[in-house]
């Protein structure tokens, strides 16, 4: 059983930044994929992006490609999402996921998570 709980949400100007954080409890964090979703109103969840259980490979979404950086550190059970050049389309609230025995790529379809946090808000304005 994994519990994740999101932080650093918030209203930021186009072209800005925000590092969201999500700690995650249980002694097995190592051993998850872990990723970032998000949903804007009246979308479906989309995937952001995710990282490996050792942090050395990540995959993103094009729409995030190049502006959005994840990293995760095994030691706090923490994995962060740093958003840069922030767009008004990048409004929406956040999800930290976790999967277990999963691929990076399985890891981008939303109904192969094992675990959910409870979303934090980004807005984006201009």
């Amino acid at each position: 059983q994994v519990q994740l709980v999101e932080s650093g949400g918030g209203l930021v100007q186009a072209g800005g930044s925000l590092r969201l954080s999500c700690a995650a409890s249980g002694r097995t964090f190592s051993n998850y994929v872990m990723g970032w979703f998000r949903q804007a109103p009246g979308k479906e969840r989309e995937f952001v992006a995710t990282i490996s259980w050792s942090g050395g490979r990540t995959y993103y979404a094009d729409s995030v490609k190049g502006r959005f950086t994840i990293s995760r550190d095994n030691a706090k059970n923490t994995v962060y999402l740093q958003m840069n050049s922030l767009k008004l389309e990048d409004t929406a609230v956040y999800y930290c996921a976790a999967g277990l025995g999963v691929t990076m790529a399985t890891m981008s379809m939303a109904e192969k998570v094992n675990y959910w946090g409870q979303g934090t808000q980004v807005t984006v304005s201009s």
